[in-house]
């Protein structure tokens, strides 16, 4: 064969193994060498800093996020949303043309309207019109935007709740802090990236609402319990002193750092990171959960009469003391708002509950500087329906209209956004569906969220799904 003969002049030369492999086995060869080179860096970084702090696709209005998630669906004709035409119709019947292909969880759609139990008053500066269970949030009127046409797909609380945190009513979806965490990492160092709180009961939704789904198990929230070790099993057992226990975590390090540079599996960089968490924890974790050395009047602020008693105002005051500590992404669970009866003694033990905290903690965060690239977010799953439940003081669920609020991190203040009818039924401008809210916050935090996606199953998933516009108009 001569020189020519090198380049294939013929079919059957272009697709000779022999010259294939004779020619181009040096690229090949260079392909795979590339390739292990390529794999072992990757594998590497992830085992060195697997949350390493990340950049946005752009330059974000906000770094961190604490939701405080009032699970049970608050309903907003007491709280945030005036409908004195409702009070007058208070008893009687909704109007037909309402009704036409709606469907509630309980009730019988066709049941009398029920007005609001609670007068409503003008807050702030901007005069933002919301109940008098809620003077403490009254006092922050002015840094918080009150949406009041939210709008979800789901009726039930386990769907609905999944929904709002992961863009999705089915089981397995990356929540919106994994999501959160994913993409821009963790600038604490002895604590988790995302620090789950929870208070009253446990959500309907589960772990689900928190969860990493099909993305690497250390993006997924961690619960830290409010009574004894934060969390469970964190103490050595007798017999087990530091020393022991950190030659035993290197050794096993050593052990999944051998078999991560085989296979390249991300769930054993997840492992290898739980343990060195953990070990982190059992130091980091009894000095943040110890209030000892907050000042009377923070406590006194967010109404903490007792520092050790668990509860939504301790947790908000632990949001705070997390977020200074780098963690990316605060929830709070209070599952305290389904209420299908005893509205109006129920509605307002919550508000006392939730009211001073949630406020406290939005006026401390502005007071150390954190507000301005924080997001606050406060809300359920969905809201209560006009019309009555259980005799003459309950509201069902009602997924086409209900209100949400935020601050910090670009959201306008003192501003309220969208409207409902007379009846508080259905939006009448500006709705805000759940896929549209989660796309506007990924955008204050640097992403557009179409392309924050991750490839699970053969194709790219996002936390919008394919939904989801920005809510320009709550932007400053």
């Amino acid at each position: 064969m001569n020189a020519s003969s090198t380049r294939p002049e013929t079919l059957a030369q272009a697709a000779s193994r022999r010259w294939f492999f004779g020619e181009c086995g040096v690229g090949l060869a260079g392909i795979a060498a590339g390739s292990l080179l390529s794999a072992e860096a990757r594998a590497a970084s992830t085992l060195a800093r697997p949350l390493a702090v990340k950049q946005p696709h752009f330059a974000p209005k906000a770094k961190r996020v604490v939701y405080l998630f009032q699970a049970g669906a608050p309903s907003q004709l007491e709280l945030f949303d005036p409908k004195p035409e409702l009070s007058k119709s208070d008893g009687k019947l909704p109007p037909a043309d309402l009704l036409k292909g709606y469907r509630t969880a309980f009730i019988n759609p066709n049941s009398a309207l029920l007005g609001p139990k609670y007068q409503f008053q003008k807050y702030g500066t901007c005069g933002m019109e919301m109940s008098e269970l809620l003077p403490y949030t009254g006092k922050i009127a002015d840094d918080i935007c009150l949406i009041r046409s939210m709008q979800t797909d789901a009726v039930n609380h386990a769907p609905a709740q999944i929904l709002m945190n992961t863009g999705s009513q089915q089981f397995g979806r990356p929540s919106f802090g994994a999501w959160t965490l994913y993409g821009l990492g963790s600038e604490a160092s002895d604590l988790p990236g995302f620090v789950v709180l929870t208070s009253a009961k446990g959500t309907s939704g589960g772990a689900s609402n928190y969860g990493a789904g099909f993305l690497p198990t250390l993006y997924g929230g961690i619960p830290l319990r409010s009574g004894g070790d934060p969390i469970l099993y964190l103490s050595n057992p007798k017999g087990i002193d530091r020393d022991t226990q950190r030659a035993s975590l290197d050794t096993l390090s050593r052990l999944n750092e051998l078999s991560f540079k085989s296979v390249g599996d991300p769930e054993i960089a997840a492992r290898i990171q739980s343990y060195e968490m953990a070990y982190k924890l059992q130091t980091s974790a009894p000095e943040l959960m110890n209030l000892a050395d907050e000042p009377k009047e923070v406590l006194a602020r967010y109404g903490i009469d007792d520092p050790t008693k668990a509860g939504f105002a301790r947790n908000c005051l632990l949001a705070r003391r997390l977020l200074e500590r780098g963690v990316r992404f605060v929830q709070l669970f209070h599952e305290a708002w389904d209420q299908h009866g005893n509205l109006t003694k129920a509605v307002k033990a919550n508000a006392i509950d939730t009211d001073q905290a949630s406020a406290a903690l939005v006026t401390d965060l502005k007071e150390r500087g954190l507000l301005d690239d924080t997001i606050v977010v406060w809300g359920g799953e969905f809201g209560r329906t006009p019309m009555v439940q259980e005799g003459n003081d309950g509201r069902d669920h009602h997924n086409r209209a209900f209100t949400m609020w935020l601050a910090g991190g670009g959201i306008k203040g003192g501003h309220v956004h969208g409207a409902t009818d007379d009846f508080g039924f259905n939006p009448v401008a500006d709705t805000v569906h759940v896929h549209d809210l989660n796309a506007t916050l990924l955008h204050l935090l640097g992403f557009d969220h179409t392309k924050l996606t991750y490839r699970s199953q053969g194709r790219d998933y996002r936390l919008t799904d394919v939904h989801g516009s920005l809510v320009q108009g709550i932007l400053q």
